[in-house]
């Protein structure tokens, strides 16, 4: 199995940086994983927002193997525990074998189109967080299902 994780923009702050780096060498002690950064768009705000995520969304969904898991982060996604998202991922693992493609819009959100796509629509919070940030909290996430599923102490369930 192997993990992919499509995001808009790239991580402006060194430290965000150092964080995601840090969580995807752990990941990858599980399984091979390649983050693709793409451009994001400009004009949003005061210009065309709805064409502005549906270029996004193409190239977003061009970057989506064919057969893949593809879970796509969303404000109003299913929200899941740690154990709930590793139970999911481990199941996966188990019948399908399928690359897990994950997806992180940029400030604007998502095309339509991606979000119809998606095998799984998940929620990090209610709270609202960059898609920076966001990128850290699920890569966190990705590396504590991966010891949950092996049974190793980092989750202390």
């Amino acid at each position: 199995m192997k993990l992919r994780l499509i995001c808009i923009g790239k991580l402006s702050e060194t430290w965000q940086r150092n964080g995601a780096n840090e969580y995807a060498d752990r990941i990858q002690r599980y399984f091979p994983l390649d983050i693709v950064e793409l451009k994001e768009e400009k004009g949003g705000r005061k210009g065309d927002t709805a064409g502005l995520l549906k270029r996004e969304g193409g190239r977003i969904l061009e970057k989506v193997p064919e057969r893949a898991f593809l879970v796509v982060l969303d404000e109003r996604g299913r929200s899941l525990g740690s154990e709930q998202l590793a139970d999911i991922f481990a199941a996966e693992m188990l019948h399908g074998g399928r690359t897990w493609c994950l997806v992180i819009g940029g400030p604007y959100g998502l095309d339509p189109e991606v979000r119809k796509r998606a095998d799984l629509i998940l929620s990090l919070s209610k709270m609202t967080f960059t898609h920076q940030m966001a990128r850290v909290f699920l890569l966190e996430q990705l590396y504590r299902s991966c010891t949950i599923i092996k049974n190793e102490p980092y989750h202390n369930r």
